[in-house]
């Protein structure tokens, strides 16, 4: 019963006192909006108290842990794995030799000439094709291309080996020596055509290295954190589901909405942070980026992005296999149709590292921000219209 002199009704569950006015002596003295609901210090906000709590959990998440930990590597020693990597994306960049190749047919002119202008690679003529095979199998040459007559153009039969990682290298080369003569040929026979050739780019005498780092390296080390924070922030929703562990959150008192927005903003928060972070290490690496803020909001907009779209799916599902597959093929699909776009998101933070952006990048990184937001503020009204009783 209470005490003499206090009226005031218990509060009821799921309330607290600031919300029914009363202080802790039955005063009114927590402060109010007038709406009935305490005006709360940016850091006591609740939604940053389950951000915090989603955060310190990932370190119980080794499958995360060693995502973050492969990447940190990959930043931390760039320019020492840059070498090796490069030879998976350009393998004629890796010096291994000079490689020999047997020619022989009609038009193995072209292909002496063509060899002759390129640089690890020496042709050896041979009177007929069957001299040209029987070297090869000798081991005399590493390849072995017969140029003939085919329909008025010249067909080129390539023997080379395989299985090994110097047949790489050799395809490489032998395919670098096609192209040549193919330019060459193109140049040679334009007159007789009914309708000119499409013209080919120039050659450009660009270190691939350098195309490497800021066409792969960086676009792949500042994506994966947004794909792996929108990935986490599904887990983190379905299983608080599953484990009937929202209810507890509720009763704090939290809104659905609010314990959705600390969830996202563990999540959208931790991808630029690792973007930063690789970022410096690049640096350190004397790999330079430019631009870093502008990168910074393409990242934060597409961890956004991800982010709010696996929480939706969350929401919506409330099963944690079927949100996790509905989002990895959605973002997949998504990733894919913005290869139709005038500039694709791996392109704009190439452009915007090498310091190259153009007006179509500006437009792209604006887009990304007002597309985070839209999608953002669409999925807050669906989270709260939805029944929390119903998940």
């Amino acid at each position: 019963m209470p005490l003499s002199g206090d009226s005031s009704p218990a509060p009821q569950p799921g309330s607290t006192a600031a919300e029914s006015g009363d202080g802790p002596n039955g005063d009114a003295s927590g402060p109010s909006d007038g709406g009935g609901s305490s005006e709360r210090s940016l850091l006591a906000d609740p939604r940053l108290t389950i951000a915090k709590r989603d955060l310190a959990s990932l370190r119980s998440e080794k499958t995360i842990v060693l995502a973050l930990l492969i990447q940190l590597f990959v930043a931390a020693f760039s320019s020492f794995l840059v070498v090796g990597l490069t030879s998976l994306y350009s393998p004629g960049s890796v010096s291994a030799g000079e490689v020999v190749v047997g020619v022989a047919g009609e038009h193995d002119d072209a292909l002496v000439r063509a060899a002759e202008n390129q640089q690890g690679v020496r042709a050896v003529v041979y009177p007929n094709p069957e001299a040209a095979r029987e070297a090869y199998h000798d081991g005399n040459v590493h390849a072995t291309l017969l140029a003939g007559d085919s329909a008025g153009r010249i067909g080129v039969e390539v023997i080379a080996p395989t299985g090994s990682i110097e047949t790489t290298l050799i395809v490489d080369q032998v395919r670098t020596l096609l192209e040549s003569v193919e330019r060459t040929e193109r140049i040679a026979r334009t007159d007789h055509l009914d309708t000119p050739p499409v013209p080919l780019p120039e050659n450009v005498d660009a270190s691939p290295y350098f195309g490497f780092t800021y066409t792969v390296l960086v676009p792949l080390l500042l994506f994966l954190p947004p794909f792996i924070s929108g990935s986490v922030a599904v887990d983190a929703l379905t299983e608080e589901i599953e484990r009937g562990t929202l209810e507890l959150l509720r009763v704090a008192p939290l809104s659905l909405v609010d314990i959705v927005d600390g969830k996202a903003l563990a999540m959208v928060l931790i991808a630029p942070a690792q973007a930063v972070l690789w970022i410096a290490l690049l640096s350190t690496n004397g790999i330079g980026v430019a631009n870093v803020p502008q990168i910074l909001l393409v990242v934060t907009a597409l961890t956004t992005l991800v982010v709010t779209l696996g929480l939706s799916l969350g929401v919506l599902t409330a099963k944690r296999r079927q949100a996790q597959l509905l989002y990895s093929v959605l973002v997949i699909f998504g990733f894919g149709l913005l290869t139709f776009a005038p500039e694709h998101p791996a392109t704009t933070v190439a452009k915007l590292a090498v310091d190259s952006p153009t007006t179509t990048t500006t437009l792209h990184v604006a887009a990304y921000a007002v597309a985070a937001v839209v999608l953002f503020v669409g999925a807050r009204r669906l989270v709260a219209r939805t029944d929390p009783e119903g998940l």
